[in-house]
């Protein structure tokens, strides 16, 4: 896979995330600490994207 295809693929999966996050946030059920794993690995994932987009 190359770094550009990776990229994509990593943003894809941010932006899923983000979608999920603001769904988990309007649903009352879903507990804070869940929310915040899920803010983490998206954080990982922007980082990552970061890191490797400046190469």
């Amino acid at each position: 896979m190359s770094v550009t295809a990776h990229v994509t693929e990593l943003q894809r999966k941010h932006q899923a995330l983000s979608e999920r996050v603001e769904v988990a946030l309007r649903t009352p059920s879903m507990s804070d600490i869940e929310i915040a794993e899920m803010k983490k690995q998206k954080l990982r994932l922007k980082e990552e994207i970061q890191r490797l987009s400046t190469v």
